[in-house]
């Protein structure tokens, strides 16, 4: 229980701060910028993975542990509870950001800015390269593990950077699945859970080719 409870916590703070950087971005009017909010999902990440790393792993992220049960170090028994739990934290942190900002229309709600069909490929491979990173460093000797945290937060910031405008840069099905529900757009959610998944679980696989 308190793995499941440091998932809803690590995953409350990632939507609460990430999404709420652009949520306040989008009340006043673009004040904390591109950047600073692809610093703030980074820089969240990274606190997460310090904070909570050694009481749940710190996914965070329903790709991130269905990724890692298909590489078979995690228990597909613990997979759902990690789930629910990750997606119940999103939501409470989506509905306390409606509460707190009701006179936003998005709630940093994944949206595409093109086609679903040019969200879902990139979806696919910014999550594939994220994982690619994640089993790398999470599961590397001890003095790589050190600087976990580091290198898992900057990717997340890096494709942010770059992405997001486009896509999102979601990665992240429960990341979506919050803001989607509170603001009320769901049009492209299925994108978001589908191609994240995929993009996760194919990383695991070319990983395991590679060694």
């Amino acid at each position: 229980m308190k793995k499941y409870v440091a998932e809803f916590i690590g995953t409350f703070a990632l939507v609460f701060c990430g999404t709420g950087a652009m949520t306040i971005d989008e009340v006043i009017h673009g004040s904390v910028s591109h950047v600073g909010v692809a610093l703030t999902f980074g820089l969240v990440v990274m606190a997460m993975i310090y904070a909570l790393g050694s009481k749940s792993g710190a996914h965070i992220n329903p790709a991130v542990t269905i990724a890692f049960a298909f590489q078979r170090v995690f228990a597909w028994k613990q997979t759902l509870p990690y789930i629910i739990s990750q997606c119940a934290g999103a939501l409470v942190a989506s509905f306390l950001l409606k509460y707190l900002f009701p006179t936003s229309l998005y709630l940093g709600a994944s949206l595409p800015a093109g086609s679903d069909t040019q969200s879902f490929i990139l979806e696919f491979i910014l999550t594939f390269l994220l994982m690619l990173v994640i089993v790398s460093v999470a599961q590397g000797p001890k003095e790589q593990g050190l600087f976990a945290g580091i290198a898992i937060g900057g990717v997340v910031a890096l494709e942010a950077l770059f992405a997001g405008p486009i896509c999102g840069a979601s990665m992240n099905p429960a990341r979506s699945l919050g803001p989607a529900i509170a603001s009320h757009h769901l049009q492209s959610l299925w994108l978001y859970i589908a191609a994240p998944i995929m993009g996760a679980v194919t990383a695991v696989g070319v990983n395991k080719a590679l060694q």
